[in-house]
């Protein structure tokens, strides 16, 4: 996320065959399926592990946002760090680390010990990611690399539907007796085969900058300010909103200030400034924003909802939640082969309009049918809510990147991860907050309750997000002069 470039600097394009191009795509694409079906698939096993390992209410909080915050804030330093100590030997070693993390997780003998495992497999997976990005601009030819980096909206959006799924089946299947702790050891053989064929097809040289620096006070100041931000809000409610959550809130602000005094001030600024020059890209990192965190608050509430609340099984909650993956599939294949390109940000009006009327359907099945809901009763929302999340993926990927140059496109695909990854993490932390607080007692009827609160409140977030939509230019080609 934080690589700078220049012009004079920018990578030359690497010797390798395109078919071995290929190849260093396929484990970049492995790599980022793990990572997002790692930060998404931990939403439907959270009451097993709280069954299982004990906590409270917050501990499915904590087992959710300490993986993407971690990923989110590791981003900052890790795109640097490429450049001073070696792209090909950063993702080996976060790979390796992400694997070893894995296991840990599904061996955690307690909630405290897979909190600190899922922290670090977050720092891991922060580590391989950018590299891997960074590797591509290097491997392929510029003509060649926008189209390596399209199919990034759809592996957004499917990874991200496809991980409370295939954890519902894991669960049911319990392999071996492994209860919920299979979803993290998955990784552990597809993380194996991922780091063997890394080994074998990354290139020695990775377009590193020898000029590089690490701004240690920009990654200071911005870490500091996302961690003073994450941890009251997961865990001010359950202690009952001390003063000190309040403070910490605030400090979060000031810090975010001063980092930005610090970038503009910085020779080596932690993220590439020309970015931020460009419309498109910036609008488009704040629809991301309020996109992802309303799709993470929404995953994991649906989720308490149907298994706390309701007591259904992790299998029948991931089969109830089919609809809205294949309504996010069928979008998803629609906008990338018409709708995005032909309809540019109407395609995301389209998108978000229909997101909002789909949580605003969900919100009145649940009002309206409360305790006789049925998974049947729940198809046509949840199959609305995500045939429009799916209109969304691509054009906003088209949008950020669309006027990136070859040296900028790294970069601004690093931040786009980041940023969702940290608004996912924020939409957990606020919204399972605001759902926890409206439970109170537990009880059927309190769940259903806090989920028509939180699906409320995630409607109305959508429709912001739709209102900026506005502010982006008709067409992503437009970015860039095509138009």
């Amino acid at each position: 996320m934080s690589i700078t470039q220049h012009p004079s600097q920018a990578p030359t394009t690497s010797t390798l065959p395109l078919r071995t191009a290929w190849l260093v795509l396929a484990v970049v694409f492995l790599a980022d399926i793990m990572d997002l079906i790692d930060s998404s698939v931990a939403n439907l096993a959270g009451p097993s592990i709280r069954a299982d390992l004990g906590g409270g209410q917050v501990t499915v909080q904590w087992v959710l946002s300490a993986y993407t915050a971690a990923f989110a804030l590791g981003l900052v330093t890790s795109g640097r760090l490429g450049d001073l100590l070696g792209r090909r030997r950063l993702f080996l070693l976060g790979m390796t680390g992400f694997t070893l993390a894995s296991l840990a997780c599904g061996l955690a003998p307690n909630v405290v010990f897979l909190i600190v495992a899922r922290t670090v497999q977050g720092l891991c997976g922060s580590v391989m990611i950018p590299q891997g990005l960074a590797l591509m601009k290097v491997v392929f030819p510029p003509q060649h690399l926008r189209k390596a980096l399209m199919p990034i909206g759809p592996l957004m959006g499917l990874a991200t539907v496809a991980g409370p799924i295939l954890a519902g089946w894991l669960l049911h299947l319990d392999l071996f007796g492994s209860q919920w702790r299979s979803i993290f050891l998955i990784n552990v053989p597809f993380g194996i085969i991922a780091a063997a064929l890394a080994w074998r097809v990354l290139p020695r040289s990775g377009g590193e900058d020898p000029t590089a620096r690490l701004d240690l006070t920009g990654v200071g100041l911005l870490t500091a300010a996302s961690a003073l931000l994450i941890i009251p809000l997961i865990q001010g409610r359950d202690l009952g909103w001390p003063a000190w959550t309040y403070v910490m809130m605030a400090a979060a602000v000031v810090l975010l200030a001063l980092f930005v005094v610090s970038e503009r001030h910085s020779k080596h600024p932690v993220i590439a400034p020309s970015l931020f020059r460009k419309r498109s890209f910036v609008v488009g990192l704040m629809l991301v924003a309020g996109f992802y965190a309303s799709l993470s608050a929404f995953v994991l509430v649906i989720n308490l909802l149907l298994q706390l609340g309701m007591r259904w099984t992790p299998l029948q909650t991931g089969l109830t939640l089919i609809p809205w993956a294949l309504g996010t599939a069928v979008a998803v294949l629609l906008a990338g082969a018409v709708l995005a390109e032909k309809l540019g940000r109407a395609s995301l009006h389209l998108g978000l309009s229909i997101a909002v009327i789909g949580l605003l359907a969900l919100w009145w099945s649940i009002t309206h049918w409360g305790t006789d809901i049925t998974a049947w009763k729940l198809t046509p929302a949840l199959l609305l809510t995500g045939f429009g999340s799916g209109l969304v993926f691509i054009p906003l990927v088209d949008f950020i990147l669309g006027d990136a140059t070859t040296e900028e496109v790294g970069t601004g695909a690093g931040m786009l991860n980041a940023v969702q990854q940290f608004a996912g993490a924020i939409g957990v932390a606020a919204l399972g907050t605001v759902f926890f607080a409206r439970v109170g007692h537990p009880s059927v009827h309190s769940y259903l309750a806090a989920a028509e609160l939180v699906f409320g409140i995630a409607a109305g977030l959508n429709f912001l997000t739709l209102l900026l939509v506005g502010l982006l230019p008709r067409h992503a080609q437009q970015a860039h002069g095509q138009a």
